[in-house]
């Protein structure tokens, strides 16, 4: 009998790791994924690519939604479906005030829900929030692991490249960084049940006020310190997973972000 796949990701129904890294590049994913015991790719149709392994003895699901909130909310639903109750995003982001350098982490605690796929879902009063477990199990295995780290609400922004029509400013909101695809998995995890947060390498400035490009020559996502970024925030998914995966071995109920 064929395996019994979900129609848009391809992953199968049944028997992924229940604790989920998800990241937007199909690449970054297979390098995440070499981090684990046993690796496997399970599917890769699209820019959805997933495998399966263990970190220090818990099983991980480790997954591609590729650029924007639209196709990842795809994603995040379809691992709902297959029984993910947990699920960090891992990313990059631009940084939104000063003092969160490049290649720093960002812990999200909320979203602005400009993601271009939520709105049509539900009214613009619902909130994007990370479950608190999940913020601070994040801040914790970035504590121990020495990664220079900031806590803040992210703006989720479907445009990446400036358009004719003149930028919303949050100037005076203490946004930490933006981004494209957090506050649909956020929105999506409070709808279903699941335990969800993100953690975002910073590789570059995005606030008009910190935009110095003929210092920096403009956007280059691809430098060393960047790298060294996203090497650290491998890890600190990873770990973060573990210490939320003990807290639901200890008899926490699944889900329950409260």
């Amino acid at each position: 009998m064929p395996q019994d796949l979900l129609p848009v990701t391809r992953i199968p129904r049944t028997g992924l790791p229940a604790h989920a890294v998800v990241v937007g590049d199909p690449a970054r994913a297979a390098a995440v994924a070499a981090l684990l015991d046993g690796a496997e790719e399970v599917s890769h149709h699209r820019e959805y690519r997933v495998f399966s392994g263990s970190w220090k003895g818990v099983p991980v699901t480790v997954a591609s939604h590729g650029v924007g909130g639209p196709g990842a909310i795809l994603m995040f639903q379809e691992l709902a479906d297959a029984g993910v109750h947990t699920i960090l995003r891992f990313g990059t982001a631009g940084a939104m005030r000063p003092g969160i350098g490049d290649g720093d982490l960002v812990i999200a605690e909320a979203a602005v829900r400009d993601d271009g796929v939520t709105q049509q879902l539900l009214p613009p009063e619902y909130p994007a929030v990370a479950a608190p477990e999940a913020v601070l199990a994040l801040q914790r295995a970035a504590r121990e692991a020495g990664a220079p780290h900031h806590r803040g609400i992210v703006w989720t922004r479907a445009a990446f490249q400036p358009g004719l029509l003149p930028l919303f400013s949050y100037d005076g909101a203490g946004l930490a960084a933006i981004e494209m695809e957090l506050s649909a998995l956020l929105v999506t995890a409070s709808l279903r049940g699941l335990v969800a947060g993100g953690v975002l390498v910073v590789d570059g400035a995005n606030a008009d006020e910190l935009v110095d490009e003929q210092a920096t020559g403009g956007y280059n996502p691809h430098r060393d310190v960047v790298a060294a970024g996203v090497e650290r925030g491998a890890v600190v998914s990873l770990e973060a997973l573990r210490l939320l995966a003990e807290e639901h071995a200890d008899g926490r109920p699944e889900g329950d972000a409260a």
